[in-house]
């Protein structure tokens, strides 16, 4: 394998923090048994096999060494918090952690691409109210981020399928009932223009 240079480890390292804190977000409390250091080892197992599961290859090639950095960064930072319960072991974020980790998260989103496109148009629309003027904003950049294309004012749309990253925006963003709708539709006016902003001629 190729050697890492300084700056490529630094941002690798970033990586291994940001997952493992996506890790303990979505499982809560990592429940080991035995020592710190066989908890910190357990930790890094439990990683290892996450990022299997998503295929991060360069990752999954990092030294042990690497993984531990990451993970009492972590700790020594407060995002990451190890109690003892008994003869357990609990692992988990701290509250400020939590709240990196779902930034993280967010920060992470992408629309996936299919291979073929099915001729469909997503349709986003969203009623935020100025009292909530600073979420509003922060929302439109997001989507901007994500790739939708802004056809009127609270009207954007994509050529693919964003409902799993606006379900999480609409989630971290805490939006009311109704503020966010999504519709699908065949046909759309200036269809052309689309096709060619999204590279799909």
């Amino acid at each position: 394998m190729k050697s890492l240079d300084k700056t490529e480890i630094k941002r690798t390292l970033g990586k291994i923090s940001r997952l493992l804190m996506k890790t303990l977000l979505i499982s809560g409390a990592v429940i080991l048994a035995g020592s710190t250091p066989q908890g910190s080892r357990a930790v890094w197992k439990l990683l290892k096999y996450q990022l299997r599961k998503i295929k991060y290859k360069r990752l999954q090639k990092l030294r042990e060494e690497q993984w531990k950095n990451s993970f009492y960064y972590l700790k020594r930072n407060n995002l990451l918090k190890m109690e003892y319960r008994g003869k357990q072991l609990y692992v988990s974020l701290t509250e400020e952690g939590k709240k990196l980790a779902k930034k993280c998260k967010i920060d992470d989103l992408k629309i996936k691409k299919p291979r073929k496109w099915d001729k469909k148009w997503h349709l986003l629309f969203f009623d935020i109210g100025e009292k909530d003027r600073p979420k509003r904003e922060a929302f439109r950049g997001k989507i901007k981020e994500l790739g939708l294309y802004k056809l009127q004012k609270s009207i954007w749309i994509h050529p693919f399928d964003f409902s799993p990253g606006i379900a999480e925006l609409e989630k971290f963003f805490r939006f009311k009932e109704n503020e966010l709708i999504v519709i699908i539709a065949e046909n759309i006016p200036n269809e052309k223009l689309l096709k060619e902003h999204f590279k799909l001629v």
